[in-house]
């Protein structure tokens, strides 16, 4: 039997499913351009569970390879050219 750590869920909030979204589109971008980082997951710079519409959550995009980031420069070139 193996066991898996479990990591809490930050308080669902606007700020949280606007990440969320956030995320999401650009998982969908990156994957459009041929690119995928192996982590992208939502961070929340608070550790209490209270709702606050001030606060954020962050798109954390993790880290990539050497030629991962080339790739990701590479693409925002071509866009920037545009």
């Amino acid at each position: 039997m193996t066991s898996t750590a479990h990591t809490p869920r930050p308080p669902h909030t606007p700020k949280i499913q606007e990440a969320v979204e956030a995320r999401d589109a650009l998982a969908t971008a990156l994957t459009q351009a041929g690119i995928q980082l192996p982590a992208m997951d939502i961070r929340t710079p608070w550790a209490d569970d209270r709702e606050d519409d001030a606060r954020y959550a962050l798109v954390h995009l993790g880290v990539c390879s050497a030629p991962i980031a080339h790739l990701l420069a590479d693409v925002i070139t071509k866009g920037i050219a545009r």
